[in-house]
Formats: structure tokens, C-alpha cells, sequence
């Protein structure tokens, strides 16, 4: 019997790093949960096009408030008729899709005004969307992945204490921790927490921020501003896009062909990228951006 060639023994390690790098490399995480235009959580995830989903938005807590669930047009939490997504969560879950349930958003009445308030906060949030028991689970018994950090008003304190103090529950089960920090750095709201050093992925948006987002052909604000959030101390930093024109009235929306050739090259060079992250799901479905960037990134 003949020996392989020496070709061959050296496509075999080649080959096999390609499908690793492919199976647990860069991926795309997308928001959902702001429009009921958009498709479902499991079709969403069946695309195979993500590797995190962000429901968005937890958007009501602190300051006394009790917490609440805002998933626009898809259920209403008030009626426990949230509660059917846990099968849509397993069904992603299952594909290999990290599902977060993000707080915050742009438009939520929101604060932390105490060490213990962010400790009351992580608790509710274990309790009722992560590894902890409730009687009363907005989402349904499913367990969710972690926790998504879309910070964008009500001060910058307490949200290190909140991230400490998820990740206190780590010991039990594995609490993913994610933030969407404004491009400008540093950031006013969320800057003490991503220095904890606790963040797995931040996925910073780099749009509706004129001074460091892409704009008419000119991709150097955006790049300059990337090569800073790429030194915070987080496990992998992700450029965060709108999926269409129309997803960021600010601008920041860079067309598939520039993403692919001129952006993707220069920022795929950092040990620190990990993917992209798209605002949002409705946007992408009318603008048939991520299947256009899917083999890319």
C-alpha cells in the first residue's frame, strides 16, 4: 500500500484547523424582540446565520420600579404571554445559538441607584430568566444564556456591581455577560463595568455616533475607533452595525461590499475579534443584510 503523499499529510492539519476555526470562530450576534414585523425567535435562529440573539428589551427596573418585559408586538408580558417563547429559546439553544435577554435599550425607564439595588436586580434576574426557580417566569421555565448590558441612559454607576454580581452566580451555572457600549469611549454609562474585566463579548455600536462610524466611503473614524474598544479588557469585542439605512437615523450603515472589503480585512487582523453584531432582525430581514455578510466574518 502506498504511502499519502506529503500533500496530503499536509492538507489533513489544514483541513481540520479550517472546520475549527468555522465551528467556534466569529459569528454575528442580532437583536430581536422590537418589532412585531420581524419572524420568530426559533426561525430567527433556524437561519443559521447567528450565534447570539439578544431579546431585547428588559426595560423597566430600579429605582423601585418592578421589572418589565418589553417585546413590542410579539406578546405581552402583563398576561404571562411571553411564556411560549421558552420553546423558541430551546429551539435555539439546541442550534448552537447563545440566547441573552438584553437590558436597557434607548427608550426604557431605567437606573440602579445602589450596590443594593444592582444586588436585588441580579437575583430577580436569576430567579426568573437564568438558573434560578420562580413562580413567575416571563419567558417560561427555559434557562437563558446570560445577560446583555444595552445601557444607554441612567447614569454609570452600580452597573459594575450588577455585572459582580451575576457573575457571582457563575458558580452555579455559567452566566454569559455582554455589553453594548456607544462607540465613543469611553463610555458614559458603561465604563466601570466592561473595566471589571467580567464582559465575554462586547459588542460596541458603531452607529448613530457621527465621530466614529463609517460615512460616505470613509471607513478611518470607524477603524480608529474600533483599535480603541479592541484594548478594553473583555474576552472578545464585536463591531456593532445597523442592518439597513433606515435601522440607524443617525448613520453608520456600511453597504455589504465596503463590510467585506474594506472593513472585515482590517479588523478580522485582532485576536480580539469576534464577530459582528447587527441592530436588528426586522432591519436585516427587510435589508437581506446578514445573508449577504454571512460567509465573510
Amino acid at each position: 500500500m502506498e504511502s499519502p503523499n506529503k500533500a496530503s499529510l499536509l492538507l489533513f492539519p489544514l483541513l481540520f484547523l479550517s472546520l475549527f476555526s468555522h465551528s467556534y470562530g466569529a459569528g454575528i450576534a442580532v437583536y430581536w424582540g422590537q418589532n412585531g414585523g420581524e419572524d420568530s425567535l426559533a426561525d430567527t435562529c433556524n437561519t443559521k446565520n447567528f450565534q447570539f440573539v439578544n431579546i431585547a428589551f428588559l426595560s423597566t427596573f430600579g429605582n423601585g420600579q418592578t421589572p418589565q418585559l418589553n417585546l413590542a408586538g410579539h406578546c405581552n408580558p402583563l398576561s404571562n404571554g411571553c411564556q411560549g417563547l421558552s420553546s423558541d429559546i430551546t429551539t435555539c439553544q439546541n442550534g448552537g445559538v447563545k440566547v441573552l435577554l438584553s437590558l436597557g435599550g434607548g427608550a426604557g425607564s431605567y437606573s440602579l441607584n445602589s450596590a443594593e439595588e444592582a444586588n436585588q436586580l441580579a437575583t430577580y434576574l436569576w430567579d426568573n430568566f437564568l438558573g434560578g426557580q420562580s413562580g413567575s417566569r416571563p419567558l417560561g421555565d427555559a434557562v437563558l444564556d446570560g445577560i446583555d448590558f444595552d445601557i444607554e441612559s441612567g447614569g454609570g454607576e452600580h452597573w459594575d456591581e450588577l455585572a459582580r454580581a451575576l457573575n457571582g452566580f457563575s458558580s452555579q451555572r455559567k452566566v454569559y455577560l455582554s455589553a453594548a457600549p456607544q462607540c465613543i469611549i469611553p463610555d458614559q454609562q458603561l465604563d466601570s463595568a466592561i473595566k471589571t474585566g467580567l464582559f465575554d463579548y462586547v459588542w460596541v455600536q458603531f452607529y448613530n455616533n457621527p465621530s466614529c462610524q463609517y460615512s460616505s466611503g470613509n471607513t478611518n473614524n470607524l477603524i480608529s475607533s474600533w483599535n480603541q474598544w479592541i484594548t478594553v479588557p473583555a474576552s472578545q469585542v464585536f463591531m456593532g452595525l445597523p442592518a439597513s439605512e433606515a435601522a440607524a437615523p443617525s448613520g453608520g450603515f456600511v453597504p455589504a461590499d465596503v463590510l467585506t472589503s474594506q472593513v472585515l480585512p482590517q479588523i478580522k487582523q485582532s485576536s480580539k475579534y469576534g464577530g459582528l453584531m447587527l441592530w436588528s432582525r426586522f432591519f436585516d430581514l427587510q435589508n437581506n443584510y446578514s445573508n449577504q455578510i454571512i460567509g465573510n466574518v
